[in-house]
């Protein structure tokens, strides 16, 4: 990425906590304070971000990626088979570089919607095959070539495919027996049901619902995280269909906290100000975790200043220009390579320099004499 593009530079206000006489006593007044102030300063950094790191076109460019897969094609035609396939694909890109995970697959091969049809058709004497339900559990590790059911190992379909770890194939397994028998077999159908829901129960955090609503049942696909799954579900609901409101509001709210995310919270001092300090994990996505920071945060950016079609409220526009501000093939700004985490970070020409803590993630220990 050229230097020049690189330096391209150009409240959600919590009620007032009452005292035993209905009252805010002082000690509650300067909390509140301090929270305003802290989720002001917050938002005057992430705008900086956004200004610096944010894609008003990263919807059209996904449209586009989906077009060349074929995907907007089956999205419009019910095809699930092609959407297992893309699907099964993203889930691969878990726990290594992408570009790893993409020379694997482009060196062995992908597993095909087919394949595991004909397989499972065959009705294969493992019981874990059977359904979903059973499935749970398959345990099959490639290196070991073993699984929880050694008895019907030798002619199970799951070693057939040439995946990266035994893992991936059991997603695949997974996802396809999720389609066929929770989806029953059409996955549009499935994703326009679970939205429709949301829009007509109303509820007070429509965001929330929205994504509990595909995330909760999504996450049980075996190998299948929050964070994987908001980042393949955000770009396929965002630019699939743009006649389809509600997947585009969805999709506007899946946020993925990866440790680049993460990171920048705790460095710009943002997840002490605003929510609960903790390490990189489950807890991201819990009470006081980087997406409830970063929900707090997005709410307060009006996205259409950067894109006149974008959702005013787009926590995904947010994530993923903080994502793109600290990754090493985008802005490469604030990450490990550029930062010694030992020290607070001295880089005074960074976009964020007078708005960020500059706490360090592994300060080093004072030695006592």
């Amino acid at each position: 990425m050229a230097e020049r593009d690189r330096r391209r530079m150009l409240g959600r206000i919590d009620k007032p906590a009452m005292g035993a006489r209905g009252s805010q006593t002082s000690g509650d007044r300067g909390r509140n304070t301090g929270r305003k102030a802290g989720l002001a300063r917050a938002v005057r950094l992430i705008d900086r971000i956004c200004q610096v790191a944010g894609d008003p076109s990263f919807i059209d460019k996904a449209r586009r990626r989906l077009a060349r897969c074929g995907v907007r094609k089956a999205i419009r035609k019910h095809e699930s088979p092609v959407l297992f396939e893309w699907l099964a694909e993203q889930f691969s890109y878990r726990g290594i570089a992408n570009e790893v995970a993409f020379d694997y697959m482009e060196r062995h091969g992908r597993v095909r919607a087919r394949q595991v049809a004909r397989a499972l058709n065959a009705g294969p004497a493992c019981p874990k095959l059977q359904s979903y339900w059973h499935f749970d559990g398959c345990g099959y590790r490639k290196s070991a070539q073993t699984c929880t059911e050694p008895a019907h190992f030798r002619r199970c379909p799951l070693p057939s495919h040439d995946l990266r770890n035994g893992g991936l194939n059991q997603t695949a397994y997974s996802l396809f027996l999720f389609i066929r028998d929770i989806a029953s077999g059409d996955l549009v159908t499935w994703l326009d049901g679970r939205l429709a829901g949301v829009a007509a129960s109303k509820p007070k955090d429509r965001a929330a619902a929205l994504r509990a609503t595909l995330l909760q049942p999504i996450v049980q696909i075996s190998g299948v995280s929050n964070k994987v799954a908001s980042m393949a579900l955000a770009t396929l609901l965002l630019a699939g269909d743009r006649r389809r409101p509600l997947w585009i509001e969805a999709g506007g709210v899946l946020i993925a906290i990866d440790t680049l995310v993460h990171n920048f919270f705790c460095r710009t001092g943002i997840l002490s100000r605003l929510g609960t300090p903790h390490p990189y994990g489950a807890r991201c996505y819990g009470a006081g975790g980087c997406a409830e920071v970063l929900d707090r945060i997005a709410a307060q950016i009006d996205a259409r200043r950067f894109n006149p079609v974008f959702p005013a409220n787009f926590p995904r526009f947010v994530q993923y220009a903080i994502w793109r501000f600290c990754a090493t093939d985008e802005l490469n700004e604030c990450n490990g390579h550029q930062i010694d985490d030992r020290v607070r970070c001295d880089r005074r020409d960074c976009p964020a320099y007078r708005q960020c803590d500059r706490v360090p993630l592994k300060p080093e220990r004072k030695r006592t004499p």
